[in-house]
């Protein structure tokens, strides 16, 4: 697996998405955007697995 340039980590922050939704967001930083080419309004699938008792989201963008 190659590794991003991100040696210090990455923090985001999570916020409502809307006033009235029942989702969440955060940003994905620019460096992981630019590295994977992720666009604006790209749609990503998440999926969850569970590695040595730790959470592992795995994102896959779907291409078109």
């Amino acid at each position: 697996m190659s590794r991003i340039g991100l040696e210090k980590g990455e923090v985001t922050v999570i916020t409502m998405a809307t006033s009235k939704g029942q989702s969440l967001r955060t940003t994905i930083p620019m460096g992981i955007a630019k590295q994977f080419g992720l666009k604006e309004k790209q749609r990503l699938n998440w999926t969850i697995e569970v590695k040595d008792n730790k959470m592992v989201i795995v994102v896959t963008p779907e291409t078109t």
